[in-house]
């Protein structure tokens, strides 16, 4: 059994932002932290006081985190980038809202003394003469994870312990977050302050300014007397929020957000709903109508239907049915669908899981299709546009010395960088045909043939062409190409003029897909000058669909192993700086040497080139943490360290310096993942380096020291590469299907009562009858075995709770 929280998040866009530029304008991009760690930074939009970024992430939490928290900021090229704004939203207003938040929410002033994060160790103890308790004694040990509040990246920390108008402080600890202090403080108990707090308090040490605030956490006197002590790690927590000048002032964030707690059951628990829905599946096969799928189609809401369509491919695909699967839904629109021109038009379940299909089995072939292309349009950013509403001779610059361009110029040089990227984009789709995955074909061939058998007569010829291309490329080769960073084709957004590029490339990527060879531009005439290339097009994608569809059955090695190979291995790769320690001190100057790395289910490896021999590697069950590294150790914010045991027992580290925070958490969410089995592992760590005889974190002399702060390895971002979880599938699907048990019922009796008119098969309608029963009863037993979860979890806090009370 496990417990994940999933957090969903959609940053939408900004509006009404201050200026923070000489132009007038601003250059926002979002910072998105988890508890004070930044997790994700979203591309920068430039110059608008109103972004729009439509980015979304699936985030694996800890069940322990607190706050989520989203920077605006204003990215400068020569200086610092400015603070705008945050928001903040604490765990108990998203539980709040099971259904999820979407809306526009305030960004307010960030106040210093708000800005608090880590932990602080204390031994609190009430003593006295027999039973009369007479000293308060307050023992500080050690803090970690504190907030930077100085230049090099750490705090000059001491405490200030209060009580009853009586002040204590610590030493201060120089240039670290992690202080060790283990000074004790006592206090006399008087009746006449039984209602005064003790509190202690976190401050950063300045010698010219004023000190810092860094966090406080608070102790009811009363509480600690019946406890007699108290002894523990305890968040530290802001100061009395201040009302600001600027409320209101610094714009709004629109976000959605949905935090989703599950306890996944063992694989048995799962077992009999998964056979219920293959056999849904299967019974398709042997004529029967598939009662199952088709109450999910019909009792699945628009909120809910992506997200159930992800969840039901995952599902198939880990049991080899994803080709039956989507042939069902096929089956099930195509007897809906009375007009050809709607056929696969609307959201629908079937859309939707076509959509998740090729995102989960086809990104790394889109990747190969694109990548040249696109990379191409980013680098060469050229000024494209043959609007002539929209023709700016300032973005055009001059054809020589002394001649501006004309806008006949511009559109003409247009046409021909489209007609160029075009045609390059044209004989890439043409040659994808001979390495478009197998299952992909398969499924596309399958969609080709049904909807032929639907609409045969001739008038009709080409909407099966249509409807491959209505997936392929309206919403999938299109979509990338208007937002490659959505696809992971690019890390971050085009700029406006990039923008503009890819778009115009999309719109005559959608009229090719649409096969109409007089209609292509009537919508928008001033794309005319690309008719010769959209009509060529036309005729190249219609034989590119007939080779495709054309794929042999008997080539199928196996589904099933053929998807794990596709869409359910862990790999990933690229460059990196690395360096290597056991024994040595980190040198003075960059140690770091620039490798390709590549992590694979067994191994992480790394050489000088990407077509080189492996240099080296690590086992990953060796691994036994992958953390970040402190910004004052190398000067850099995007520090990953690798702690591994090698061949002998002995500890070595592998440090990865990485481009961005993007790049950085895509890498530890990685590794974090495929260690995620790992038995033999770290509870704590050293953030920093071991350099000149001592640890630049907390400041021990001993090496071997364990650690001044905890793993944080419950932090994961979801991926398409991920790996396939069928247990989290099941649960997912299992917990939508109890939300609408209830309307499945209602639907059921409808279909009881069809059966009862059914003439001449009275047998079969049974069968149907008694598979929609069998599966009321499953989820039964299912919502059984998680209250039962649920109360052995209790019992054994509540047991946990009375034994910590004797001791």
């Amino acid at each position: 059994m496990a417990k994940r929280s999933t957090l969903f998040i959609r940053i939408v866009e900004g509006k009404n932002l201050p200026i923070k530029d000489i132009t007038g304008s601003s250059d926002p991009y979002c910072i998105v932290r988890i508890d004070n760690e930044a997790i994700i930074r979203t591309a920068t939009i430039w110059k608008t006081l109103s972004p729009f970024w439509g980015e979304e992430y699936n985030v694996h939490l800890p069940p322990s985190f607190h706050t989520m928290s989203f920077y605006v900021l204003d990215e400068d090229s020569l200086s610092r980038d400015d603070v705008i704004g945050k928001v903040s939203i604490s765990k108990e207003a998203l539980t709040a809202k099971p259904q999820g938040m979407d809306g526009w929410l305030n960004l307010t002033e960030i106040d210093p003394d708000e800005e608090v994060q880590g932990e602080i160790h204390l031994h609190i103890s009430v003593l006295g003469d027999g039973d009369v308790p007479t000293r308060l004694r307050c023992q500080v040990m050690e803090a970690r994870d504190l907030a930077k509040k100085d230049r090099n990246g750490a705090s000059d920390p001491f405490v200030r312990v209060r009580y009853n108008g009586k002040t204590f402080e610590s030493a201060v600890v120089k240039k670290t977050r992690y202080p060790r202090w283990n000074e004790s403080f006592e206090y006399e108990l008087e009746d006449a302050a039984a209602d005064s707090p003790l509190s202690v308090e976190v401050w950063d040490w300045d010698l010219v300014s004023r000190n810092d605030f860094l966090g406080k956490v608070l102790f009811n006197i009363n509480g600690l007397q019946s406890a007699q002590q108290e002894e523990g790690w305890f968040r530290l927590g802001p100061d009395k929020p201040k009302h600001s000048e600027h409320e209101g002032t610094l714009g709004s964030l629109r976000l959605q957000l949905r935090l989703r707690d599950d306890t996944v059951l063992p694989s048995s628990h799962y077992q009999p709903l998964t056979e219920l829905l293959c056999q849904s599946v299967d019974s398709h096969v042997n004529g029967n109508w598939p009662d199952l799928i088709m109450l999910i189609d019909e009792t699945t809401t628009a909120e809910s239907r992506q997200e159930v369509a992800n969840n039901l491919v995952k599902l198939f695909l880990g049991q080899g049915l994803v080709k039956k699967f989507l042939d069902v839904l096929f089956k099930l629109e195509l007897d809906k669908t009375t007009e050809p021109n709607t056929l696969f038009r609307s959201n629908s379940l079937a859309s939707k899981s076509m959509e998740s299909f090729l995102k989960v089995a086809g990104m790394q072939y889109l990747h190969r299709l694109l990548g040249p292309t696109i990379n191409r349009i980013f680098e060469e950013k050229k000024y494209v546009e043959l609007d002539p509403n929209k023709v700016e001779l300032r973005e055009a610059g001059c054809t020589g010395l002394h001649r501006t361009q004309t806008e006949a110029d511009v559109i003409q040089q247009s046409t021909v960088h489209l007609q160029l990227y075009l045609s390059e984009l044209l004989n890439a789709i043409l040659q994808s045909a001979t390495y478009c995955p197998l299952v992909l074909c398969q499924v596309f061939q399958q969609l080709y043939q049904r909807v032929q058998t639907r609409f045969s007569d001739p008038e009709y010829r080409k909407v099966k062409f249509i409807a491959v291309t209505s997936f392929l490329c309206l919403r999938f080769i299109s979509p990338a190409i208007m937002s490659p960073k959505l696809f992971h084709l690019r890390e971050k957004h085009a700029d406006a003029r990039t923008s503009r590029t890819l778009l115009l490339l999309a719109k005559a990527i959608q009229m090719i897909a649409n096969l109409d060879t007089l209609a292509c531009c009537s919508k928008e005439p001033w794309m005319n000058p690309l008719q010769p290339t959209i009509q060529q097009g036309i005729a190249q994608l219609k034989d590119f669909i007939t080779r495709l569809v054309s794929c042999d059955e008997a080539e199928d090695l196996g589904l099933q192993a053929r998807m794990s190979l596709q869409c359910g291995k862990m790999e990933k790769e690229g460059y990196l700086l690395l360096h290597r320690t056991k024994d040595k001190c980190m040198p003075m100057t960059s140690p770091f040497k620039k490798y390709f790395v590549t992590l694979s289910r067994e191994t992480l490896s790394y050489a000088r080139t990407q077509h080189s021999k492996k240099s080296s590697f690590i086992s990953l069950p060796k691994i036994m943490a992958v953390e970040k590294v402190e910004e004052k150790s190398f000067g850099s914010a995007n520090v990953m360290q690798i702690i591994s045991c090698d061949a002998g027992g002995q500890m070595e580290t592998l440090y990865l310096d990485c481009k961005s925070v993007n790049e950085l958490n895509h890498w530890l969410s990685a590794l974090r993942k495929a260690c995620s089995h790992n038995t033999d592992t770290m509870s704590s760590y050293h953030p920093g380096v071991y350099k000149a005889d001592r640890w630049s974190c907390c400041h021990q002399k001993d090496k071997a020291d364990p650690g001044c702060d905890k793993t944080k390895d419950g932090v994961t971002l979801q991926e398409w590469y991920d790996p396939l979880d069928p247990d989290l599938e099941s649960q997912l699907i299992y917990r939508h299907l109890l939300g609408v048990q209830q309307v499945m019922k209602e639907k059921y009796l409808e279909l009881k009562k069809l059966h009862e008119n059914e003439e001449g098969e009275p047998e079969k309608g049974q069968r149907k009858i008694d598979g929609v029963m069998r599966f009321f009863s499953v989820l039964q037993d299912l919502h059984d075995s998680h209250v039962a979860v649920e109360e052995e979890e209790r019992s054994k806090n509540k047991n946990n709770f009375l034994l910590e009370l004797q001791t």
